[in-house]
C-alpha cells in the first residue's frame, strides 16, 4: 500500500508528458505497404486524452527515434506542439527542451517502452510504461499501466495526474 501512495503523489506534481511514439502512442506494429509507406494504428481515447492534458495547461512533448508524418500531423491537429522525432539521444532532447522551457524533472513524466527511453525515463520525476514493454523498462518505471502501447497507456497516466488535481 505504501507504494501505491508514494506513485500517486509523484503523479500529483506532474506538469509535462513525455511520451515515446512507436510502442507508446502506437501499437509498435508496423504494416507496410507494397509502395514501402509504413502504417501505424493510435488510440482514440489517448487522443482525446492529450487534448484534456492541454486544455488544463499541461505540456506534451513525443520524443520518438523513428519518424512518421501522419503520426506528426495527428498530433498537431491534437495541439501538441513539441514533437521531436528521428531523435538519436532522447535524453539530451529532454535535457534540453527542459532548459528551454525551465521544467524541473520531478514535474515531468516520461513513458517509453524500450532500452532507447531508459536514460530519458530515470532522469525525470515519474517513470511509466505500458504493459508490454519490454523487461529492462518495467524494470526502471515508477509505474507500469495495465494497458498496452497503442491500446490505452497514454489515457491511463493522464487521466490519473488530471482526477488527482480534480480536472478530468
Amino acid at each position: 500500500m505504501t507504494n501505491r501512495i508514494q506513485v500517486l503523489d509523484l503523479f500529483s506534481t506532474i506538469r509535462v508528458f513525455v511520451f515515446d511514439m512507436d510502442g507508446v502512442l502506437t501499437n509498435g506494429r508496423l504494416h507496410i505497404t507494397k509502395e514501402g509507406d509504413e502504417l501505424r494504428s493510435m488510440n482514440i481515447k489517448d487522443g482525446y486524452a492529450l487534448v484534456q492534458a492541454l486544455k488544463h495547461q499541461h505540456e506534451v512533448v513525443l520524443i520518438s527515434g523513428s519518424s512518421c508524418e501522419g503520426v506528426r500531423r495527428r498530433l498537431e491537429r491534437l495541439g501538441v506542439r513539441y514533437i521531436y522525432m528521428g531523435v538519436t539521444d532522447k535524453l539530451q532532447t529532454l535535457t534540453e527542451w527542459t532548459v528551454a522551457h525551465q521544467v524541473l524533472p520531478e514535474h515531468i513524466l516520461y513513458m517509453g517502452d524500450d532500452v532507447p527511453d531508459w536514460h530519458a525515463m530515470r532522469s525525470v520525476g515519474l517513470s511509466a510504461c505500458p504493459a508490454d514493454a519490454v523487461q529492462d523498462i518495467i524494470e526502471t518505471a515508477d509505474y507500469i499501466s495495465p494497458f498496452k502501447g497503442g491500446e490505452g497507456c497514454v489515457r491511463d497516466v493522464i487521466e490519473k495526474v488530471l482526477k488527482l488535481k480534480g480536472v478530468w
